[in-house]
């Protein structure tokens, strides 16, 4: 079959490999969709991944498709179902898991190699985290459950009250996603970004104010007067840069939580002012990652269809094609592509 694998730094290759057959509790999907997401873009830029991946590797972990073999003892799922399967499962022994805290599980199991004809889904995660499709919901949506999952856990995890005011830093496809999240929650989302493009589909996702930062000299002065001088209630960082970590503190209130979403390159480091941090009570947090309990949420939510979720998906175009939609993604002139074996 056909597969994209990343040996490197910006070393993506589309091979042919064999064609994978299930082991007991596993299964088998021919991908229908599979959609390019900002992590994979990070990681293909960095060459590699602190937990998910180490080159060379089987590439992409946001997909949908239809079961084509099971695996022995495989009981609850069937040839022809149509599935989204998660890219991990925790493993429910470890000590974060008996806490119920799945995202910090010592043994989660990771899958990739979405970017494929065919998907070999592990145990785990056929027992935790695969789901069937609705039958009204197109594969390139429900591809999009893994993303959406770490989002629904994000909002969650970032104390957000009704009438609370939002900075939301960065208008990838997270950053778009946590404006639907966070609106739902009762947010006025102030969404910043740089693309017009991105920032009206904001809109469309109900952010209150959208701001290009290219046309703003001191976003931390912007938010303050925006708020009456005090700052914002939440930020949510999703761009995975350290200098961005460092303005999403300065745009925050006294007793304001800093969600610190965008995973940033390893070994790097942010200064944070202690006198600010402990006089205005300030909530620094960083979330990784999703539970099972959101990625069905993420599901529920993309087949209720109250988002235009199909926004997100740029086009669609064909696996051979998946290198330059990389380099389409580096130049920020797509959001999501799915892409069809």
């Amino acid at each position: 079959m056909l597969a994209a694998l990343l040996y490197g730094q910006e070393d993506l290759r589309l091979e042919s490999v064999a064609e994978p057959t299930p082991a007991a509790g596993e299964v088998v999907m021919r991908v229908g969709a599979a959609t390019t997401c900002g992590t994979d873009l990070k990681v293909w830029r960095r060459g590699g991944h602190a937990k998910m991946l180490k080159p060379p590797t089987l590439f992409g972990h946001e997909a949908a498709g239809k079961i084509v073999a099971v695996g022995e003892s495989v009981t609850n799922w069937q040839v022809g179902d149509r599935v989204v399967a998660n890219n991990s499962a925790p493993c429910m022994r470890c000590f974060f898991c008996q806490k119920q805290e799945y995202s910090l599980c010592t043994d989660l199991s990771f899958n990739n190699g979405t970017f494929a004809e065919y998907l070999k889904v592990p145990a785990p995660i056929v027992q935790h985290n695969m789901l069937s499709i609705p039958a009204d919901l197109p594969d390139a949506l429900a591809a999009m459950t893994e993303p959406l999952a770490c989002v629904l856990h994000g909002a969650a995890r970032s104390n957000v009250k009704p009438g609370d005011r939002v900075v939301m830093l960065g208008d990838g496809a997270i950053g778009l996603m946590f404006v639907a999240a966070l609106v739902q929650q009762g947010a006025e989302v102030y969404l910043f970004g740089g693309s017009d493009e991105r920032l009206q589909i904001g809109e469309q996702f109900g952010a209150a104010k959208t701001f290009n930062h290219h046309q703003i000299d001191d976003i931390p002065a912007l938010v303050r007067s925006l708020t009456e001088g005090w700052g914002a209630d939440v930020v949510v960082e999703a761009t995975g840069s350290p200098a961005v970590w460092e303005m999403a503190i300065a745009c925050a209130r006294p007793g304001a939580t800093v969600n610190l979403f965008g995973g940033c390159p390893r070994d790097t480091t942010i200064t944070v002012n202690t006198e600010q941090l402990h006089y205005s009570e300030l909530t620094l947090k960083g979330v990784f990652h999703s539970t099972p309990q959101y990625v069905r949420a993420a599901l529920d939510l993309l087949a209720s269809r109250q988002v235009a979720f199909e926004l997100l998906i740029s086009d669609h175009r064909p696996l051979k094609e998946l290198e330059q939609v990389f380099q389409a993604m580096k130049a920020r002139q797509v959001i999501k592509v799915a892409m069809q074996p």
